[in-house]
């Protein structure tokens, strides 16, 4: 079994209305810094080898965090994903950090827009890596595993908090046989993911961040279907951020199209096509995602005026 290594450091901090986010960082403390949002589910290690390799040799952090009801981070829903960039922007000043690129995973996507939406004078780059469509408002489009959320979010938002640790008590009843439910859900996926499934190493991250970020908690999953039924806050055209996108063409959770539709809407944006990959397709190309955002920027940042409220 591959043996994964430790996040170089790992924390929480003190966001808006008393709640903690936590995080995980990798690569150098002092270098560039990028935030990886994980996907739908997911958590704060879900950060494949490859990244984390790429940010050791290239002067990276990379900063993985745990959105509210994973990990130790406080369970809240937001109003809409754009308010989830306030604490995004009391996480980047507690750790330090001016500007930066952001990165989302599936349904990370959605947040790493946001940021580009509401702080285009720290952000450099975004990256999205099969990234999920609005389902509400001018950018909506139809299709894929997400267009049944709506029908889910009810029940959801009814029975959120008593849900998230029954999955959470689930989890961890079932660790032992964690190993083996990642072989069965393989062997029933596309080509593509079954091989990066297959992947030791990427087999041990997947299991590390599920079991790592499932031991309290299993909420941030459950409050992303609510907000991805809802109006995200913003529009795509509200990105002025060059943002960088890749979609594997057999994507059988995320259309490819529903890239291809984003990608039109966004005003500087560029588009990848990950040649017979499924969902996971994007974590398979970390290393060119990380080389394409390096070379984006810098962009300045805007100084806050002495005496402004943080959050």
């Amino acid at each position: 079994m591959f043996e994964l290594a430790r996040p170089r450091l790992e924390g929480t901090v003190a966001v808006r209305d008393d709640r903690r986010l936590s995080f995980a960082e990798f690569g150098t403390p002092r270098g560039a810094a990028v935030f990886w949002l994980h996907g739908t589910p997911g958590g704060r290690r879900q950060v494949p080898v490859e990244a984390r390799m790429f940010a050791e040799q290239h002067d990276v952090r990379i900063i993985g965090v745990d959105r509210p009801g994973i990990g130790t981070s406080t369970p809240h829903l937001y109003d809409n994903i754009l308010d989830w960039t306030g604490d995004l922007e009391v996480l980047a000043d507690n750790l330090g950090v001016d500007t930066f690129r952001v990165i989302g995973l599936s349904g990370g996507g959605p947040y790493a827009l946001a940021a580009g939406a509401a702080l285009p004078e720290r952000v450099h780059g975004i990256g999205v890596l099969g990234g999920v469509a609005p389902t509400k408002g001018p950018d909506a489009i139809r299709g894929g595993l997400v267009e049944v959320a709506p029908y889910a979010a009810p029940i959801v938002a009814a029975t959120r908090i008593p849900l998230s640790y029954a999955l959470a008590l689930g989890i961890r009843l079932v660790k032992p046989l964690a190993s083996v439910a990642i072989d069965g859900y393989a062997a029933v996926q596309p080509r593509g993911d079954k091989e990066l499934l297959g992947r030791p190493e990427f087999k041990a991250m997947f299991l590390d961040d599920l079991i790592n970020g499932a031991r309290f908690q299993v909420g941030a999953p459950l409050a992303d279907i609510i907000l991805f039924t809802r109006p995200w806050g913003f529009e795509a055209a509200d990105v002025s951020v060059p943002v960088r996108w890749w979609h594997g063409d057999a994507d059988h959770i995320i259309p490819h199209a529903h890239g291809v539709h984003m990608v039109e809407r966004l005003p500087d944006a560029q588009f990848a096509t990950i040649d017979g990959e499924s969902h996971l397709g994007g974590m398979g190309v970390a290393t060119e995602v990380l080389q394409t955002l390096m070379e984006l920027g810098p962009r300045k940042a805007v100084k806050k005026a002495a005496g402004a409220r943080k959050g």
